[in-house]
């Protein structure tokens, strides 16, 4: 197995074990038996631990903003609908069989004290979400683009937190109807 085909079984082994289970949840071990990769060839990919973390973030973060960024390009039909189309995304995201929240908020709460490498990634992922929706908001005519692209940050959160802590994905329902309001009142 070369080095390429090793770190990919790796880092599909970690997203579903960090994922299912939590990262402090996870030893090593596990993440070399489920992907097959034996522990040398693991730690000549990852050295540590936190090196992996740090590259299934980065991973996960790439798949998860370009698979929400074609989702809003192809159902937005102006720009004031991409804002909302954002949650319809969300809805989709929430309603998928294993959700279990934001792998960003999950791996800060549980390495972002102790790990600054990690927090910084979570927080380049939430820094990359909000110059998206700032992006978003830029294109429209409101008065006041970074703040509307906050209030629609501090939507998506709120939601991704409810629906992983409720089960019910309906929570983005709830913030598309309070970004259909920010944003009316936004236009004017």
């Amino acid at each position: 197995m070369d080095r390429d085909e090793a770190t990919t079984r790796l880092l599909d082994a970690a997203e579903r074990e960090f994922y299912e289970r939590g990262i402090q949840s996870v030893g090593m071990d596990v993440i070399r038996a489920r992907s097959g990769v034996s522990l040398k060839r693991l730690y000549q990919c990852f050295p540590s631990k936190e090196t992996l973390v740090e590259a299934y973030l980065r991973r996960r973060d790439e798949r998860w903003r370009r698979s929400l960024a074609e989702h809003v390009s192809t159902r937005a039909l102006s720009a004031e609908d991409a804002p909302l189309a954002v949650f319809d995304w969300l809805h989709a995201w929430f309603a998928e069989e294993g959700f279990r929240g934001c792998a960003f908020i999950n791996s800060f709460g549980e390495l972002g004290a102790t790990s600054p490498r990690v927090a910084g990634v979570d927080r380049a992922h939430k820094d990359a979400l909000r110059a998206y929706l700032r992006g978003l908001t830029a294109a429209l005519d409101v008065a006041d683009p970074d703040a509307l692209a906050d209030q629609l940050l501090t939507l998506v959160e709120g939601a991704t937190v409810i629906a992983a802590m409720s089960g019910d994905p309906s929570a983005a329902h709830t913030a598309k109807a309070a970004a259909k309001t920010l944003l009316a009142a936004a236009l004017q």
